[in-house]
């Protein structure tokens, strides 16, 4: 079959074949006739087997009739990362250069006064992260009333990121009557639900077995200890033709640092992973792909749609603790018809790890020795995968040092003169404990004032005389014990009247 069979318009096929290719993928060929009919479509395909081009050629010629308005864009598409989102656009730009359409990419790290712009001059196709989306939106610089057409792509891959609660947020703002197009790796249940709950009577597509690796990739494993991972990747490194390689680890602080033990030992690498700068990202993914950089050690950002034309050789510094990122992150080479490899580097304790991806594959991963390295077996586990690190030398966990307890010495190695006493029967009671003081216990409580003897006035001249603290005489004006002397003022009796005497 013919990309001519397909129905697309004669610019869409001029800018095909300007980008070199010649005839569709399964996924293209079931997926495009479909999505011309207005049905809604769930795509199930491996990585590499075209899903970008299978709904970005029909939707180009699906919105060439029309016209934007600001800031409502007339279709929506969904990546669960910023490079995702970059390779989306600029294929959009590939193929629909000989129409007159707009697009604009909204991603987090970018200015926000250039995004905007592309919004008020109104868009036909927005790809966005659903992070910086909802952003805008709630500022109130976007309206998705008039959005005809929605594609959520890698849908998997944004369980995974936690983006799934901020998907089901803006197909809430979406209008019932669309077009969604929904993609994914894999299909556990989750997405499985969250199709049936977004989709309406959709066409499920399904090629090539979700769960195969590439068949181009040739695979191997080698298990070692936990220290002699970043030798025994040097040894790789040297001993293969690298022309271009890609090394993943499971952790964004892992991957600056095996970089930076690249460089020491003169291996031309890079480091990509979530955290950098936008700016950066863009740049380090540019000098790769032109080959200025060697080696890109990256985090799992890297492991979904990044397409990098001769990319030789992937290495898993880290086995990936979910299955199906092994495959996606060995997707990365072996495409177009060229042979790959790919080597993970295991520790005794990645055995349940190991097991889960040869489970999802349908095989075991070839086994090598790295040379001058000894090699290991996979520690006896109980099926639960354990993580950190180091965690393959403590044989055994270690024994907790029993409290040690004096023990009382025997009553004949006390001496006679020594001996105790006899105590009573009856205890002593207990000495009674100061009640505990108040916050405002300091604080005399407000008393009705009395007539008091006026107290005469203390000349300049003379000192004041010592306080001398005075026993009370009938009622006290006190608080408690722990009163001080000063505030224990005595209340005089009050003088008898003539109404006492009678």
């Amino acid at each position: 079959m013919e990309f001519s069979d397909l129905g697309l318009s004669p610019e869409v096929l001029r800018a095909i074949d300007d980008a070199g290719y010649k005839t569709p993928t399964p996924i293209q060929e079931q997926a495009i006739p479909i999505i011309f009919m207005g049905r809604d479509v769930l795509g199930c395909a491996q990585t590499g087997t075209g899903k970008t081009a299978s709904f970005t050629l029909p939707m180009i010629d699906m919105l060439a009739a029309g016209r934007a308005r600001a800031r409502m864009p007339r279709s929506l598409i969904l990546e669960p990362t910023r490079e995702l989102a970059t390779q989306v656009a600029e294929s959009f730009e590939r193929y629909g250069k000989h129409h007159k359409l707009n697009m604009a990419l909204l991603i987090g790290g970018e200015s926000f006064a250039d995004q905007l712009k592309k919004l008020d001059r109104g868009v036909d196709v927005l790809v966005a992260t659903p992070g910086r989306l909802l952003d805008l939106f709630e500022r109130g610089k976007i309206l998705l009333s008039d959005t005809k057409i929605l594609v959520i792509d890698e849908a998997d891959r944004m369980l995974d990121m936690g983006f799934i609660p901020d998907v089901e947020r803006i197909v809430s703002m979406l209008p019932k009557l669309r077009q969604t197009l929904f993609f994914s790796a894999t299909m556990p249940p989750e997405i499985k639900r969250l199709a049936d709950a977004f989709l309406m009577n959709p066409k499920e597509i399904s090629v090539s077995p979700p769960t195969s690796p590439a068949a181009m990739v040739i695979q191997h494993l080698a298990v070692i200890d936990e220290l002699d991972k970043r030798e025994a990747l040097r040894h790789l490194l040297r001993a293969e033709s690298v022309r271009s390689a890609l090394i993943f680890c499971n952790r964004k602080r892992d991957v600056d640092i095996l970089q930076r033990s690249l460089a020491k030992h003169k291996f031309d690498a890079a480091a990509l992973h979530g955290d950098m700068a936008q700016a950066k990202r863009t740049e380090t993914l540019d000098r790769f792909r032109a080959g200025a950089v060697k080696i890109l050690v990256a985090s799992d950002v890297a492991a979904r749609g990044l397409d990098v034309i001769g990319l030789t050789h992937v290495f898993n510094f880290d086995v990936p603790i979910h299955a199906e990122d092994y495959i996606h992150r060995i997707g990365r080479t072996g495409r177009a018809g060229r042979e790959g490899l790919s080597y993970t580097l295991a520790t005794p304790d990645d055995g349940a790890f190991v097991t889960a991806i040869e489970r999802l594959i349908g095989k075991a991963i070839p086994r090598i020795d790295v040379e001058g390295l000894p090699s290991v077996e996979f520690a006896a586990s109980d099926g639960r995968p354990r993580r950190g690190r180091h965690t393959a030398r403590r044989e055994e966990p270690r024994a907790r040092r029993p409290r040690r307890i004096p023990e009382a010495p025997a009553a004949s190695a006390r001496p006679a003169q020594h001996a105790p006493e006899p105590q009573p029967a009856i205890a002593p009671a207990p000495a009674p404990q100061p009640a505990p003081r108040h916050v405002n216990a300091g604080r005399p409580r407000p008393v009705e004032r009395q007539a008091t003897t006026p107290r005469p006035a203390p000349t300049p001249a003379s000192k004041p005389a010592p306080m001398v603290e005075t026993e009370p005489v009938g009622s006290v004006v006190a608080f408690g014990e722990h009163m001080p002397a000063f505030l224990r003022r005595p209340v005089p009796k009050p003088r008898p009247t003539e109404n006492d005497a009678a």
